[in-house]
């Protein structure tokens, strides 16, 4: 009787965990099977997206699952499953996992393309969202904003993704800590590849951003870690943390043009990440430091060259009781065995000092509390630059502690400390980036340094074998580097470079058709000649316009009555060698009127471009990444550069990079150029103007302010070997003092003055 009783309760126990174990799938191919199967999912069952593209499918996703028996959505085969047009995917239950879904070819009709919330009451925990890619899901307007994730919610994981390519406002990721079930959150975001993001051209284009200013003193614990960013350029923030106790560990920043900054909260870790720039770009940063309590250790700084608010180590000053919004003091932060290879001036304290701009700035924005109780110890610098620094202080470096901190060449006599030590530094390693010292120094033991006792690749820092910097043993750095780890597994990025076509045409109606039909880039060649175009050309790939020969150019005669080119979202164009005519009547260039959802780019070399209307006109929300005019002559036009519909001062601008060099503008009527940004917002620092060579004549007459070159609110200026004669206009160009704007031989000669003016008293933007 025993025996069977035993044999009949081990039969139950098989037949609870074969039921338990057992997986029911679902396969559904339209929204309504997909909304039945969801509505009937029991713990452990699998609803299957059945291969094809859904249009304007907006899930979701309500259920309850269970710890170790999930329920879960999921491509039949990811790759082959792609949600497009408007559409969305909202979660909201305990237990439940989505893999495999791929958004492109659209854009969110709500707040978030993937949300861990339906509504306030309903929201998603204990839930994943898995190897899914968002490609260019990106609004029609660069105004709208929203968000592509949304973290509510506690417990909740965001694993092996590629997200890429937004370029309208509002973070790509954000983590919400409004209400108590959305505090202590312990989110998990890792072995993600987060790909480029464009330039924006103001603020509110961070990739990642965990909490706001209104929460920030509340508990997070996020865990972002093991993560690729690349390229992420939407603004100054690749990762605005603004909440309490959030972890940022072994993730790397790959030629990104920003910052993992520490906005608002305290008490971040900051340990093992690589930040990676190069010989080009002084974009790119690495870490901005804000607030109380952060640890920042482990981390290896390679090849970065930018300053301020983009330094490899920028540390803030404070405001004076600051309210949530604005800058609270850095105090009792950690700065410890981090390397610092080939990267220009490692160290900048009190970024944002501006006691100087007073006359311009209520008090509640004068950023006068110096950092303190700051240890800086145990860090590795090199540097073969013959003009290598460590330090550039705004201010006072008097709460700063140096320990043990070991360069290869001098420091500068001001920031002389016995924690600042020249050595002949030897560095080996396996890569081209990761080096470490073959030297051994005795290292800092500050209070809880024990902690940190490992280095960026996990290896073990013992007694006898610990050492400066962030490693201690043969670097590795396939443990990092090795982008296959990052992303879905399933997905390749396209980011190769593609061959430029190439087509030869002698009339006006091959010309147009060129264009008209081109596919990717494309080169056309126009043969000497003249071609008459009644309709404007429209530029929504990548083209580029020459003459066969360049001592005998084309001649494009444009009657079309609005413009002779028009920019889509993604155009590219290119002129070399040609002439552009047109009535008077219409303009050059123009853009959209809206949903330039997406930045063009103009390049203008050795060009003759004479009678329209104006050079350049814009829409409010088109963005131009790069204008870059070489050798060439405008003349009988009304106006020039039109860059100034982004008036509602807040930090945008309508172009990133302006270069003029070496041409000619005569006869332009009233401003040849208005480049605009409007509002005081100390992290917003650009745009990017330069004006080196050129010569301005006859121009300016009909100005009503009497301005020749408008570059207000324009951070960054270069005014070189410029010539001005015969302008009838008071002021030639106002320029911005305090950011260093300089008049460098300027040629006047009946035309006003280059006024400079040291500050600039603008909106506050918060």
């Amino acid at each position: 009787m025993k025996k069977t009783s035993i044999v009949a309760a081990l039969l139950l126990l098989v037949f609870a965990c074969d039921t338990k174990t057992k997986i029911t799938e679902t396969l559904v191919s339209s929204a309504e099977e997909l909304d039945k199967a969801i509505a009937n999912a029991e713990p452990g069952d699998h609803i299957v997206l059945k291969e094809g593209v859904y249009k304007n499918l907006q899930i979701k996703f309500i259920a309850q699952g269970k710890e170790g028996n999930p329920i879960t959505l999921k491509a039949e085969t990811p790759g082959k499953v792609t949600i497009e047009g408007e559409s969305s995917l909202k979660l909201g239950g305990d237990y439940l996992v989505v893999d495999g879904l791929y958004f492109k070819n659209g854009y969110t009709p709500s707040n978030a393309v993937i949300n861990f919330k339906v509504n306030d009451t309903l929201f998603a925990n204990h839930s994943r969202v898995t190897n899914c890619v968002i490609e260019e899901f990106t609004q029609p307007s660069r105004d709208t904003k929203d968000h592509w994730i949304e973290f509510w919610g506690q417990y909740n994981e965001l694993d092996h993704c590629y997200i890429a390519g937004k370029s309208n406002q509002g973070p790509t990721l954000r983590v919400f800590l409004k209400g108590n079930q959305h505090i202590n959150n312990y989110h998990q975001i890792h072995h993600n590849h987060f790909g480029p993001r464009p330039r924006k051209g103001g603020p509110r284009s961070e990739t990642m951003q965990i909490g706001d200013s209104y929460t920030s003193m509340t508990p997070s614990y996020v865990n972002v870690s093991n993560n690729y960013f690349e390229r992420c350029n939407g603004e100054v923030e690749i990762i605005s943390s603004k909440s309490n106790f959030n972890t940022f560990s072994n993730n790397v920043f790959f030629e990104s043009e920003g910052s993992l900054v520490l906005r608002h909260g305290n008490y971040a870790k900051i340990d093992g990440n690589v930040f990676i720039g190069n010989d080009n770009s002084e974009f790119i940063g690495g870490i901005r430091v804000i607030n109380t309590g952060h640890w920042i250790t482990n981390n290896y700084f390679y090849k970065l060259k930018g300053n301020e608010f983009r330094a490899p180590i920028a540390v803030m000053n404070g405001i004076p009781k600051s309210p949530l919004n604005r800058y609270n003091q850095v105090t009792d932060a950690v700065i410890a065995y981090n390397s610092f290879i080939e990267s220009k001036t490692p160290f900048h304290f009190s970024v944002g000092a501006n006691l100087s701009q007073a006359e311009v700035l209520p008090p509640s924005e004068i950023r006068s509390a110096r950092p303190e109780r700051v240890i800086v110890a145990n860090n590795l610098v090199y540097s073969s630059a013959n003009n290598a620094s460590l330090i550039k202080a705004y201010d006072k470096v008097d709460g700063v502690k140096f320990e043990s901190n070991i360069l290869n060449f001098k420091v500068a006599s001001e920031f002389t400390s016995k924690g600042l030590k020249t050595k002949t530094l030897a560095l080996e390693g396996g890569s081209d980036i990761f080096k470490k010292s073959t030297n051994q120094y005795e290292t800092y033991k500050g209070f809880d340094f024990n902690k940190i006792d490992k280095d960026i690749f996990g290896n073990k820092r013992q007694d006898a074998e610990n050492n400066i910097g962030s490693i201690v043993a043969s670097p590795e750095a396939s443990v990092l580097m090795d982008k296959s780890q990052y992303g879905a597994d399933w997905f390749m990025s396209n980011t190769g470079t593609k061959k430029t076509a190439e087509i030869i045409v002698s009339n006006v109606n091959d010309f147009i058709n060129a264009i008209k039909n081109t596919n990717g880039k494309t080169k056309i060649i126009l043969k000497s000649g003249n071609y008459k175009v009644i309709e404007e050309l429209q530029i929504s790939q990548h083209i580029e316009l020459a003459s066969e020969d360049a001592s005998n150019k084309a001649i494009i005669n444009f009657t079309s009555p609005k413009t002779a080119f028009r920019f889509l979202p993604k155009g590219r164009l290119s002129l070399d060698n040609v002439i552009i005519n047109g009535t008077g009547e219409q303009n050059t260039f123009t853009t959209l009127d809206k949903n330039m959802s997406k930045a063009y780019n103009l390049f203008i070399n050795n060009t003759e471009i004479q009678n329209f209307k104006s050079i350049l006109e814009v829409s409010k929300g088109a963005f131009a990444d790069t204008i870059m005019v070489k050798n060439s002559n405008f003349k009988n036009c009304k106006a020039g550069f039109r860059l100034n519909k982004e008036t509602n001062d807040k930090g945008d601008y309508n172009a990133a990079f302006v270069t003029i060099k070496n041409s000619t503008f005569n006869a332009i009527d009233e401003d040849v150029l208005n480049y605009y940004r409007g509002g005081y917002d100390e992290s917003t620092i650009g745009g990017y103007l330069t004006l080196t060579g050129n010569t301005f004549t006859n121009s300016g007459k009909t100005d009503k302010d009497n301005i020749l070159l408008k570059n207000r609110g324009i951070v960054n200026v270069k005014f070189v070997d410029n010539t001005f004669k015969n302008n009838p206009v008071k002021l030639v160009a106002i320029l911005w003092g305090e950011k260093g704007q300089k008049d460098e031989n300027t040629t006047l000669v009946n035309s006003g003055e280059v006024k400079i003016v040291q500050n600039l008293k603008l909106k506050l933007v918060y």
